[in-house]
Order: C-alpha cells, then sequence, then structure tokens
C-alpha cells in the first residue's frame, strides 16, 4: 500500500450542460419590472379625485364637525333638505334662530362622482327659512347636500343625501 498522493485521471466533460438559472432569474426580474411599468403606467392614465381638495385639513376640523352635528340634532326635527322632481328643485329649511340672531352660512352640493361637479351656494334664506335651489341642470345621481350655518356664536351643520333626477314615490 502506497502512501503517496497520486493524481486521479479526471473524466473529460461530454459535452456541456445547459443551466437553467441564470435565465430564470433574468426572466423574473425581467417581468417583475414589466409588471411595475404596466401598472405605473395604469396607474397615472386613470385619474383619482380626492374626496375634496383640501381633504387632509378637512380631516383636522373633523371633531368640530360632529359637534355641529350634534348641535344640530337637538333643533327641531324637521326634514332639512328636500328634492322636488316636479318642479327640480332643492329645498333647504333651517328653523329660525332666536329674535335679533343673523344667519350666515353657505351649501354645497357634493358629487361623489366627479368633483368637477360640486357647486357652492350662499344660504339666503327667506322669512320662512327656506331657500330653493334650481337642480335642474345637474346630472341625474347621488348628490350630497351639506349645509352650514352660524347663528350668533353656534355653529350647525346638516349632511344628506339626495339622488338628483329619481321621480318621487
Amino acid at each position: 500500500m502506497s502512501l503517496t498522493n497520486t493524481p486521479r485521471p479526471v473524466p473529460a466533460p461530454s459535452g456541456r450542460r445547459w443551466d437553467p438559472w441564470p435565465a430564470s432569474i433574468i426572466a423574473f426580474f425581467a417581468l417583475a419590472i414589466g409588471g411595475f411599468v404596466t401598472f405605473i403606467v395604469f396607474c397615472h392614465q386613470h385619474p383619482t379625485d380626492l374626496v375634496a381638495a383640501d381633504y387632509y385639513e378637512q380631516e383636522i376640523r373633523y371633531q368640530a364637525e360632529l359637534d355641529q352635528l350634534r348641535r344640530t340634532r337637538q333643533l327641531a326635527t324637521v326634514d332639512w333638505v328636500r328634492y322636488d322632481p316636479v318642479a327640480k328643485a332643492i329645498t333647504i329649511e333651517i328653523p329660525p334662530p332666536g329674535a335679533g340672531t343673523r344667519l350666515r352660512g353657505d351649501i354645497h352640493l357634493y358629487r361623489p362622482s366627479s368633483a368637477s361637479l360640486d357647486r357652492r351656494f350662499n344660504l339666503e334664506l327667506d322669512e320662512q327659512g327656506r331657500q330653493s335651489i334650481d337642480a335642474s341642470a345637474l346630472p341625474p345621481g347621488l348628490w350630497r347636500v351639506n349645509v352650514r350655518w352660524s347663528a350668533g356664536n353656534q355653529e350647525y351643520r346638516v349632511e344628506q343625501k339626495l339622488v338628483i333626477g329619481a321621480t318621487a314615490s
């Protein structure tokens, strides 16, 4: 038995064998990058409107709005906002404030499906505490009516959904 280290003959390669791993890794990254690019192009082609342009500022004022809604519920119960499909008009009715108190406020017609259709009006009530807004030019569908007003040093708010173009049932 000889303890000498004799080299063993190495078998000669019979042919080059194809290894799929490098090609698989390259294909995976190419598909992933292609998917990301496709998703980014898709997102840029579909504009998204925020609920409002000043959405974040509105969130900060949320607690004050909750207080306004609570105060409004404590007032006499009335049908604050109504839509008359025959006259194609939106009627807002606010109970009269105390004697000598003047109401100041605004009306916001908000269209959830398209911010470009939103409308704002000043609150200008008649002697009975009503204001009528012509709705004939408004596209049919869901609208949210937000009415804000102040009487003295108290602020109030009403939010109501209306479906414009719907017939009375």
